[in-house]
């Protein structure tokens, strides 16, 4: 850490500088922030969509199973391009990638353009960043702290959640679906100059070590070179031998498949389905975002402290009993239960991702990154195959309550996963 700066006349008064770590921390949530704007939207915006163009649940489900297919298997290949040609010209393309997506989707048509805009474009640019991306600053920029900044980062989707969803629901009420459309574009474009302003690849490029390390035996990681791709493939390949890499990958798509699949995408339709309005459930997964964000930090403070696959084995089984119940929560009206349902769900929301990102530092150490990039990819493939297969449910049966019990029974299996992690480190030579 720099020495304080000194300022001032004879009395020599100091001040303390901010680490660079700490603004570079700041925008890398600004980023996600502002990528979150459609993560948060296809639930406030598919009744609108259904309305006007009389398109099926299953059909604006497999759009969103394709968003968030790519989102996921995007995120090793971006880690490695992180690695290879820069933090902030990933980010910067990334967003760019989004604004264009959430933008060009005000001109379709037809549901298959759908699938390119939602589905393509989003995917690919929210893939570009994802966690990945979280998970690369936390670790270049910071010794200490680490597991609280992957929480607070981490918790930068959840705001962007909390911000953008109530705005959403309102402007898909008021002015139509196609002004909340461009307001998300309009937010990703916003954030790309600050990205390019402040974001930098390593410490060193600002002239000083990560947050916390120690001068005597800090060490500048080696620069990446090479083919970005086959970084990314080999770093699966290595993992892959490594059974605790494989319950990782299992637990971690069962947790994409209970929150981003399951609640973030089917349960506005739900609610409405129970009679609610829509910009009532709308304000209930925005308070799911406020309870995520004290919820993600803590998880962040107590990896620090506990052992992570204790703290998984807690965040699993918390999140199985609020989808059992959930069936019999939902009604047209907000009762005390829901609300305890909300906050429940809020702390455990992504909770698991801080414990998660260690155990593979932990386990996989300078690859870690990428390797967590492919257990993120899992979380994304788990979702992708819940919002398609509750969707298919609904127009199945009519309604949910099958898909929130599948959810919740996949959860003991996450909960049983995580005990069976082994935290020895894999040689890396």
């Amino acid at each position: 850490m720099p020495r304080p700066a000194t300022i001032g006349g004879a009395g020599g008064t100091r001040l303390r500088r901010i680490h660079p770590a700490w603004w570079v921390a700041a925008v890398a949530f600004l980023a996600l922030l502002a990528a979150a704007g459609f993560r948060a939207a296809p639930g406030a915006l598919m009744v609108p969509l259904h309305e006007e163009f009389g398109w099926s649940t299953t059909v604006m489900s497999l759009a969103v199973s394709i968003n968030l297919l790519l989102y996921g298997l995007t995120a090793p290949f971006a880690a490695a391009l992180m690695d290879r040609f820069g933090v902030r010209q990933v980010v910067a393309a990334a967003l760019t990638l989004v604004a264009l997506g959430a933008g060009g989707s005000v001109l379709v048509t037809a549901s298959w353009q759908l699938l390119v805009f939602w589905g393509v474009l989003i995917g690919l640019g929210t893939g570009s960043m994802a966690l990945v991306f979280a998970a690369t600053i936390a670790n270049r920029w910071f010794v200490r702290r680490r597991g609280l900044v992957m929480g607070i980062l981490t918790a930068g989707s959840a705001t962007g959640q909390l911000i953008f969803l109530p705005i959403v629901a309102d402007l898909a009420e008021t002015a139509g679906w196609r002004a909340a459309s461009l307001l998300v574009a309009a937010v990703a474009l916003a954030a790309v100059p600050v990205v390019w302003l402040v974001l930098r690849d390593y410490p060193e490029d600002r002239g000083v070590q990560p947050f916390g390390a120690d001068p005597a035996t800090h060490t500048a990681p080696t620069r990446a070179t090479g083919n970005a791709a086959r970084r990314a493939i080999e770093g699966l390949g290595f993992a892959s031998r490594k059974p605790s890499f494989w319950a990782l990958v299992i637990a971690f798509a069962i947790c994409g498949a209970t929150t981003n699949g399951l609640i973030g995408i089917h349960f506005i339709p739900s609610a409405h389905d129970h009679g609610m309005a829509t910009t009532t459930a709308a304000g209930l997964l925005a308070v799911v975002g406020v309870f995520d964000i004290a919820g993600t930090i803590a998880s962040g403070w107590l990896t620090d402290k506990f052992d992570p696959r204790i703290l998984l084995v807690v965040y699993y089984a918390f999140r199985g009993v609020g989808l059992v119940l959930l069936p019999w929560l939902l009604s047209d009206v907000v009762h005390p239960s829901m609300v305890l349902f909300v906050v429940i769900y809020g702390l455990d929301w992504v909770a698991t991702v801080p414990p998660t990102s260690a155990l593979c530092r932990e386990i996989f150490g300078e690859r870690g990154t990428i390797v967590f990039g492919w257990v993120f990819a899992a979380h994304q493939v788990g979702a992708a195959a819940a919002a398609l297969g509750a969707g298919v449910i609904r127009d199945t049966f009519g309604e949910y309550t099958y898909a929130w019990w599948g959810g919740a029974a996949l959860c003991a299996v996450a909960a049983a996963l995580s005990i069976t992690v082994r935290r020895t480190a894999v040689r890396t030579g």
